[in-house]
């Protein structure tokens, strides 16, 4: 099995990085240095929300906590959080981009 890449963009940086199952995407994102908006890690700020451009059926289950965060259509527009959406294993090539709702 070959290696998988995963391309996160943050709000001045992107890095194609690669996959590591069980990491979320934000902890990919600050491993790899990515200017990643964020607050808490743990799904209470919503400030990580991104959109998944590509590859999204490569990432776990959208979480309780994320049911609790962010609308029904967001879900279907492509929008997780990146704190909670985790590489699967065996994944593909994924694209992420953090999209919070407000610029900062």
């Amino acid at each position: 099995m070959g290696k998988y890449m995963v391309e996160l963009t943050g709000r001045t940086k992107t890095a194609i990085v690669e996959a590591e199952a069980g990491k979320s995407v934000l902890e990919l994102a600050l491993k790899h240095d990515i200017d990643w908006l964020h607050n808490c890690k743990r799904a209470t700020c919503a400030r990580c929300r991104c959109i998944v451009e590509a590859g999204g059926e490569f990432l776990g289950d959208i979480t309780d906590a994320e049911w609790n965060r962010l609308e029904p259509e967001e879900f279907d527009e492509g929008y997780r959080l990146a704190c909670q959406a985790t590489i699967m294993p065996g994944a593909g090539e994924i694209s992420v981009r953090n999209k919070p709702y407000f610029k900062i």
